[in-house]
Formats: structure tokens, sequence, C-alpha cells
């Protein structure tokens, strides 16, 4: 099973979500904490997708981009409230390409309060649904 993209991308995913979790875990983060914690965010986000898209392949769904991935997952049942995802999407891409301290504090209480929770759900989905911890 090793052998299995999904499972080694799970692996990877697993271990930046568990970062990003425990970034999250501070209390009153300082600036440079939350640059940390955007960056945790941006990584296990684009190993979110590319886990969904390796699983999606490996079922036989042919996925061609972060967007697809989501959209593909969402009707597989992986992912719920894919309109959220796709906003995580598009606030991932934003700090990915710019950064101004009133974004990054925006995104930062999504990333939080939101997408965390999405992040977690897709990690207990493969944790213990797909069985790979």
């Amino acid at each position: 099973m090793q052998d299995i993209r999904y499972v080694q991308r799970f692996e990877n995913y697993k271990k930046s979500f568990l970062l990003l979790k425990e970034a999250l875990a501070l209390q009153n983060p300082s600036l440079l904490e939350k640059a940390g914690i955007i960056q945790f965010f941006e990584t296990s986000f684009e190993l979110s997708w590319k886990l969904m898209k390796d699983y999606l392949e490996y079922l036989g769904y042919d996925i061609k981009s972060p967007r697809d991935s989501i959209k593909t997952g969402f009707q597989a049942k992986i992912i719920v409230d894919g309109d959220l995802w796709l906003d995580a999407l598009m606030d991932r891409n934003l700090t990915v390409h710019t950064y101004d301290e009133e974004i990054a504090n925006e995104v930062y209480f999504k990333i939080k309060n939101t997408y965390s929770l999405l992040l977690e759900y897709l990690y207990n989905k493969f944790k213990d649904e797909i069985c790979l911890d």
C-alpha cells in the first residue's frame, strides 16, 4: 500500500496539517507567528488538493487543476462544503502572490476559524475512513 501515491501524499499532508494545528494553538500570535501559520496553511492546502487529486486518479477520475480536484472531491463526497474549499483556494492564491498585513490578518482568522476545520475533516476522512494512519 505504501507504493500508492495518495498514501505517500497523505503522509506529507499529515505532517503539514499537524504543524498547522499546533501553530493555531498559539494564544495571541505575533505578526511573525501569523506569517508562519499562513505558510503552514499554504503548504497544507497545496497538499490537500494534491491528496484529493491522487486519490481521485486512483479511483479513475481525470483531474486537471486544484479547482477540478476540489469540485470532483466534493462530488465524490471526500470533502464537504465545496464553496468554502473554493474560497480557501482563492485566499491561498492571494497569500502566495501578495503580502498585505490587513489581508494577512483576515486570512489568518479564516484559517483559524474555518479553513483549518476543512483541512481537519479531510485529515480525518483519510485517517479513519480510508485507513491510512
